[in-house]
């Protein structure tokens, strides 16, 4: 039984890594897809200083509660990248040190995805 006790024991092994290895491909999406709001977000602004300016001249400026309303949207996703960032760090360390628990923060799967992912060549 010894044999059989072995087998189990690799077999749970492998299965926390794979899990593992999932979890961080899912904080890895959710980064790209976090920085893919930020780009739309900081288009927004800079669409709205663009309009802003051509509409009034050199001089002037975006509506103030328009530009606190596209800025927080910029910030909003400047600190979801982080804390994605900071999940993968630790989610490295981890893997590096050979422990194979996942990170605490691990955002909810039952998010609303923001946007599917493009097609990007591997790499």
């Amino acid at each position: 039984m010894a044999l059989w006790n072995k087998l189990k024991d690799e077999l749970n092994r492998a299965g926390r890594v794979a899990q593992d290895a999932i979890d961080e491909g899912k904080l890895r999406l959710d980064l790209m897809r976090s920085r893919q709001a930020m780009d739309r977000a900081a288009q927004k602004l800079g669409y709205g200083v663009y309009r802003a300016r051509k509409a009034g001249g050199a001089g002037a400026d975006i509506p103030s509660d328009e530009y606190a309303r596209l800025a927080a949207e910029v910030a909003n996703a400047e600190a979801e990248i982080e804390r994605y960032e900071t999940l993968l760090r630790e989610a490295g360390a981890k893997r590096q040190s050979g422990g194979t628990t996942t990170p605490s923060d691990t955002p909810p799967t039952d998010a609303p995805p923001t946007e599917p992912p493009p097609a990007s060549p591997p790499g």
